[in-house]
């Protein structure tokens, strides 16, 4: 059965055709750089009979959510005397300012819901993460130990230890050149570091490098680990078949999540695109020879 060469017909047809086109969504797989890494929430809660810590701390996620559509770290304070709250955020160096903002986003109700009114918390996503203090609360050492987690699977042997401290070791002279981020690959392991914001090369390094050294010492031959400091994080990931390659920092998720899909939705993208131009080409040479076929025929 084939198609009708009216013309109305083939208008009909290019226009549901296209119409329907505009409609597929063309999803890339969702990335996991707003998934939660940890909570760190004081147990000490503070008393709002009169809401002024809950104003106060709503300004401060304001200011911080705004400021993520332009920067990857701030810091600020909202409120006065003892209700003063101070605050900050950090993105991942590798986030476009899109996907800063989406990450930062999501924290405010994260921390209300995963801490209340706890007067000091620090919520951690893969790509971002925020911390508040109500004034006066004890601060801790930058090289504090907040969280580790060491993957399950075991390399022990096969030289891994000696290729995964080299690469720690590069990570560790990357990141004060980078001025506190720094991601790369070496000898099939993916490493990244990061510094908060406003810390020093000097004291970036240092932190980094007591990061590294918790990491060879609590992670063992474990085939991947991430440890987080108060003012740094590290992560490497060993692939014994090779890293795999890359996608755009807004497919790319976390240190240990890699993917193309970012890559794939272009090219889906092109292909319909293409299939689309080819498609209204050939009905606009049918609808003109049908137009003259009309005209021979009178």
């Amino acid at each position: 059965m084939g198609f009708s060469t009216n013309p109305f017909s083939f208008f009909l047809f290019s226009l549901i055709f296209f119409t329907n086109l505009e409609l597929i969504p063309l999803v890339e797989s969702a990335s996991d750089y707003t998934a939660l890494v940890y909570k760190g929430c004081a147990k000490q809660a503070f008393s709002d009979p009169t809401g002024v810590y809950s104003q106060a701390l709503s300004a401060l996620f304001g200011s911080l959510v705004s400021q993520s559509t332009k920067a990857r770290f701030f810091k600020t304070t909202s409120g006065s005397g003892q209700t003063t709250i101070s605050g900050l955020f950090q993105c991942r160096g590798d986030l476009s300012n899109a996907d800063c903002y989406n990450c930062v986003g999501k924290l405010p109700q994260m921390a209300d819901s995963l801490c209340g009114k706890a007067i000091a918390a620090r919520v951690q996503l893969y790509g971002c993460y925020v911390l508040y203090e109500v004034s006066g609360f004890t601060q801790v050492s930058g090289m504090e130990l907040l969280y580790k987690t060491c993957g399950t699977t075991n390399v022990a042997g096969s030289g891994f230890e000696e290729r995964r401290d080299a690469a720690l070791q590069v990570l560790e002279t990357g990141v004060v050149s980078g001025h506190g981020f720094y991601t790369t690959n070496y000898e099939a392991v993916y490493l990244l570091a990061q510094c908060e914001g406003d810390l020093g090369d000097s004291d970036c390094g240092d932190c980094v490098k007591s990061a590294v050294q918790r990491a060879q010492v609590e992670c063992g031959s474990s085939i991947s680990g991430q440890v987080y400091l108060h003012k740094c994080f590290i992560s490497y990931s060993y692939y014994p078949n090779g890293v795999p390659r890359r996608s755009s920092s807004s497919s790319s998720s976390s240190s240990s999540s890699l993917s193309s899909s970012g890559n794939t939705g272009k090219t889906v993208a092109i292909i319909l695109g293409g299939a689309a131009g080819v498609g209204f080409l050939v009905i606009c040479l049918l609808f003109a020879r049908s137009l003259m076929k009309k005209h021979d025929d009178l």
